[in-house]
């Protein structure tokens, strides 16, 4: 049955393609088969269709079309059918299906087209054959190309004030296919791509948005087309500058000594000058007023007094004064003498007064003895009533004001009851310093007390009293105490404390908590596989975001991240700060197909101006090597400094950390200041402990820890303070204390800190420490302000308004947002954009794009803008950018920024229409109710 078929088949092509038989009624193409090799069913597929076309000057242009399975492929142009002459047909066979292919060429020169007049343009169209039926092409038009002489509208020149709006307008000439136009300044061409102040995409206008003295010049348009190209005539631009007034200078001294004069002040047009055709400024640049200045007045003596009564030496005197008068405005003192003596007994003067002079001279001895016993006795009692204190003053001038300093007293073991063993030596190799009143409960606490050095004098400390309360402890910067960690040193188990001396010692204290021991690091884990997910460090500012498929498929690895919180491994080189905690994450032999991206929190205030900020890396053998600065350019990694931490693109586990040098003193490191109180063991007293530390979530998380401990309870919101690199120390200051409800020790109410301790504080978190004691038990409430200042820099004021009860106190909440609910997140739900969406971006934007509408653009409506050659390197730029925001956006918003930039991009990017603001809303929505936001 397939012969008569076909045959019938074939006649109704023959039909409907006169053309295609001679005119003798035969067939002019080849025998056609009578069976092909294609399943039953098929119609001709296209695999190439007739593009439109332009016909440039006299040369004629060819139309092509494909198609699979097809016997023959005809032209049909303008509804006629092409002659089978002018045809140009190729044969293959698709060697994959067995289907026969067939190519075929026509050619269209300019005069079939200019002699045809239809109402649309020249157009050809392709049918194909095959034994089931026809299938027909896309219509194809063909026109032909020009490009007239003569612009529309030429840009015209302008004048315009800097800052002002510049707008060029251009009409190309009329031409097929419509004109391209480009602006040239200066005959070199503009890219307003690479410069967001001009605009060239609005109807062939040239925008410039705020005008600046660069703007200057000519400016050209161009248009080109597939024929030719035409310039239009050149418009001059010029920016002018207006002038200003400077300041007013100081008035000058009037320009006579006495009388009346005048007196001047000027300015300049220079602020700024006129440029570029600007006006000059109006007005005066030169105001006089008058003056008068007081004539000088020389001083007069007035007359003599009279003469005194003789005395025992037998003289007597006058006296005279220079009032009359007085000297005034810069005039001369009398001349001469204002006193005089004479004998008054003519030389008859007889001196029998010697007893009386004795009588008066051992008088005055006597009272003098008097006067320095009583004085011996006062400052022997007031240092027996300072022995409360631990203070030994050395100079009475220190209880008038004076500057002294006094060194800690050495207590003697043999009047000490606390120590069972007098013969016993004190050991010195202690690593503790004890702060606070420790309370002595049971004969073990004092055996443990016996064996430490509390008592031993810190031969590196000095306390400066001044008059003005402030005691300014320095502490040798090389000395520290190391040793043994006693067993049981801190009594019922307690590891980490703020115990201290004696109960009666409220001395204020400086200290490090690295004298405590504590825990060395924070450590989190977590199974990740080809899905990818985030790995949080709770409270501190650190994760890791392992993105999708980074780790191949079928493998899983169990991941870890921890910081360091025992002494750091890296020491600073010469001025370098250490600004962020050492993150390790791992297993360092685990390899990655994408960059993962780790965040570190740092306290620097970031500013390229003033920081020079470093990654670093631990080397395998304990070394620190520098990765990178944050501002080179480097294709191994990636750094984006935010204003609070740093996100790394790495593609190595290991021991990072960032560290800063100062390029000027004005580099500020952010310090936090909390204050935190608690009972003391007297039940009348109260203790204030102020901290500084490094604004990192991980530094303050430490003192948190330290304070739930002990039952340390938080005063006041924490505040930042900005911490200049000037060399100056910083004070702390109780202020405000109530009067007769509470009190502080003298010399005990300011505290001052040397530079270096505060500048390099991130060793260990920094505090002091206030003793204030209540006169009476029924003083519930305190209230009083916490002053921390630089001397030359910034100062925080800390209101404390509690209640010393616990049940009556007020709780604030230690962090503002925990992140501890979900510390290892796997799979779509720990990343905000959902993996289809994210696709579709990719796709769209890695694909290299003439008008840089590709993933450069997607990097600078991100905000980055730096370092871009990294992105090159990688196999997929958009999906590494994708990845760096989901480790900026953890925490801080939803996902309107990417919406906003993708809808932004996508008004010139069909393949983005999909992605709708609604989707990514609902994606956000999903994201939060995952994680519990």
């Amino acid at each position: 049955m397939a012969g008569p078929r076909l045959h019938e088949d074939r006649r109704s092509f023959v039909e409907d393609h006169p053309l295609c038989v001679s005119s003798s009624g035969t067939d002019n193409g080849e025998a056609l088969p009578e069976s092909i090799p294609s399943a039953p069913g098929t119609l001709p597929h296209f695999i190439e269709e007739p593009d439109d076309a332009y016909i440039i000057k006299s040369n004629p242009i060819a139309l092509r079309c494909k198609a699979r399975p097809a016997m023959q492929i005809f032209f049909k142009c303008n509804g006629e059918w092409v002659h089978q002459n002018e045809h140009v047909s190729e044969e293959s066979l698709d060697e994959s299906s067995g289907l026969k292919v067939r190519e075929v060429f026509i050619n269209v020169t300019r005069q079939q087209v200019e002699d045809f007049h239809g109402p649309e343009d020249y157009w050809c169209q392709c049918v194909a054959w095959s034994h089931l039926g026809t299938s027909k092409s896309r219509k194809a038009s063909v026109r032909i190309a020009y490009l007239r002489k003569n612009f529309e509208q030429d840009p015209q020149g302008r004048e315009v004030p800097i800052e002002g709006m510049i707008v060029l307008h251009c009409r190309p000439p009329e031409g097929v296919p419509a004109a391209e136009v480009e602006w040239l300044k200066n005959e070199e061409p503009i890219d307003s791509e690479q410069d967001e102040n001009i605009d060239t995409r609005a109807d062939h206008n040239l925008i410039i948005r705020q005008a600046r003295l660069s703007d200057s010049g000519n400016y050209t348009c161009m248009a080109a087309n597939i024929v030719a190209k035409r310039r239009s005539l050149s418009a001059t631009v010029v920016v002018y500058v207006n002038g200003g007034w400077s300041s007013w200078t100081e008035w000058s001294a009037c320009n006579v000594r006495c009388g009346r004069g005048w007196q001047k002040r000027s300015r300049t047009c220079t602020n700024p000058a006129p440029l570029n055709g600007g006006a000059f400024c109006e007005g005066m640049s030169v105001q006089k007023i008058t003056c008068t200045s007081l004539c000088p007045v020389d001083g007069s003596w007035e007359v003599w007094s009279e003469w005194s009564v003789c005395s025992p030496e037998c003289e007597h005197l006058r006296i005279r004064e220079c009032t009359a008068p007085p000297p005034r405005n810069g005039g001369k003192f009398c001349e001469g003498l204002s006193q005089e003596s004479e004998n008054c007994t003519d030389g008859l003067c007889i001196l029998g007064m010697e007893n009386a002079s004795d009588i008066a001279l051992y008088s005055g001895l006597g009272a003098a003895v008097v006067a320095v016993a009583v004085l011996v006795i006062g400052v022997t009692l007031y240092r027996r009533s300072q022995s409360d204190y631990g203070v030994d003053v050395i100079d009475s001038s220190a209880l008038t004001g004076g500057f002294q300093t006094f060194n800690f007293k050495t207590v003697r073991q043999a009047g000490n009851s606390l120590l069972l063993n007098s013969s016993l030596q004190p050991d010195l190799t202690v690593s503790r310093t004890y702060s606070g009143p420790i309370c002595l409960q049971d004969p073990l606490d004092k055996e443990l007390m016996t064996e430490s050095s509390l008592f031993n004098p810190l031969s590196d400390i000095k306390v400066k009293v001044q008059s003005s309360f402030m005691v300014s402890l320095g502490v040798s910067e090389r000395a520290e105490y190391h040793g043994k960690n006693h067993s049981g040193t801190f009594p019922h188990g307690n590891n980490r404390g703020f115990t201290a001396v004696h109960p009666r010692n409220k001395t204020p204290y400086i200290q490090n908590l690295s004298s405590l021991p504590t825990r060395t690091e924070l450590r989190t884990t977590g199974v990740f596989g080809h899905l990818g997910g985030r790995l949080v460090m709770p409270n501190t500012g650190v994760s890791l975001l392992i993105p999708h498929g980074a780790i191949p498929e079928e493998n899983s690895w169990e991941i870890y991240m921890s910081i360091n919180q025992g002494e750091p491994s890296l020491q600073s080189d010469g001025s370098e700060v250490l600004l962020s905690p050492e993150v390790t994450c791992g297993p360092p032999d685990m390899t990655v197909t994408t960059p993962f991206a780790l965040t570190i929190p740092h306290c620097a205030d970031v500013s390229s101006e003033h920081w020079n900020v470093h990654l670093k890396k631990r080397t395998q053998q304990g070394k620190w090597e520098e990765v990178m600065s944050v501002e080179d350019e480097s294709t191994s990694c990636y750094c984006l400094l935010d204003p609070f931490a740093c996100h790394v693109l790495l593609d190595s586990f290991g021991t990072y950390a960032l560290t800063g040098e100062p390029i000027t003193d004005c580099a500020v490191k952010q310090l936090k200041v909390a204050v935190f109180g608690c009972m003391s063991c007297n039940s009348l007293d109260y203790n204030l402990r102020v901290y500084c530390v490094d604004n990192t979530p991980c530094a303050f998380q430490e003192v948190v820890s330290d304070e739930k401990h002990h039952g340390g309870q938080l005063l006041e919101e924490p505040k930042l303070l900005h911490f200049k690199g000037n060399t100056f120390s910083l004070q702390i200051s109780v202020l405000d204390i109530p009067p007769f409800l509470w009190r502080i020790k003298p010399f005990t109410a300011c505290q001052e800190v040397p530079f270096s301790r505060v500048w390099s504080s991130n060793r260990q978190p920094l505090h002091c420490a206030f003793s204030l004691e209540r006169y009476t038990p029924t003083t519930t409430q305190l209230s009083c302000k916490i002053c921390i200042r630089q001397l030359k820099g910034h100062e925080q004021i800390l209101q404390v308004q509690t209640s010393i009860l616990e049940n009556e106190r007020e709780t604030i909440t230690f962090f503002a947002q925990e992140d501890s609910t979900f510390p290892a997140q796997t799979g779509p739900k720990a990343f905000k954009i959902p993996y289809s969406i994210r696709q579709r971006i990719c796709a769209t934007f890695d694909t290299p794009n003439a008008k840089g509408k590709d993933w450069q653009m997607l990097a600078q409506k991100n905000s980055i803008n730096r370092n871009l050659s990294y992105f090159a390197t990688q196999s997929s730029p958009s999906a590494v950018i994708l990845n760096l925001w989901e480790a900026r956006h953890q925490h801080d918003g939803d996902l309107d920024s990417l919406a906003c930039a993708l809808e932004e991009i996508g008004r010139t990017h069909t393949k983005l229409s999909n992605i709708t603001e609604s989707q990514l809303d609902e994606a956000d929505f999903s994201y939060s109710r995952q994680n519990g936001l």
